[in-house]
């Protein structure tokens, strides 16, 4: 019974579809995704042997990624986000919208480490300005006492859930 999962021996919508034609799955059980399979099949049918397409794969980086990935390579720890706050800022967002706005007013000359030493301390005037502020990223001991106190806010009784 087990063999029969492999893909060579036919694909998950021929396994499905034998399995209904011998009632072993109910019609009304049949997964979700059944029906789109027959009103929109593939252009191609999905098999084991078939060949790769040689398909060449864009590429998806924007210049951001690599602002944030020099911003994570020398800060490991840089706190938890709220997502609760959508008006939040992430402190790698800040970061990065601090190193664009450098960028773009600084000359050809500066070189990435000058704009990164830059934004840290710009970051960090900015930190320090704002430290009595929520926008700062949330410790993980003052989110569980945040969580704590929403929790006591809410009044649930369990007897009432389940009552007929």
């Amino acid at each position: 019974m087990a063999g029969s999962r492999l893909e060579r021996i036919g694909t998950i919508y021929t396994r499905t579809t034998g399995l209904i034609k011998s009632k072993a799955l109910n019609w009304e059980d049949r997964p979700l995704w059944y029906d789109l399979y027959e009103a929109f099949p593939p252009k191609e049918e999905p098999s084991f042997d078939r060949p790769i397409p040689n398909i060449k794969l864009k590429n998806i980086f924007y210049k951001e990624d690599r602002i944030r990935a020099i911003f994570h390579r020398n800060n490991k720890y840089v706190g938890t986000i709220n997502l609760f706050n959508n008006n939040y800022k992430s402190l790698t967002q800040r970061f990065v919208d601090i190193y664009q706005k450098l960028e773009e007013n600084s000359g050809d000359g500066t070189t990435e480490e000058q704009l990164y030493k830059e934004a840290i301390e710009v970051l960090k005037r900015d930190k320090e300005i704002k430290k009595d502020s929520e926008d700062e990223p949330v410790t993980l001991s003052s989110a569980f006492k945040q969580a704590k106190l929403d929790q006591d806010k809410v009044n649930i009784n369990i007897s009432n859930i389940f009552k007929d």
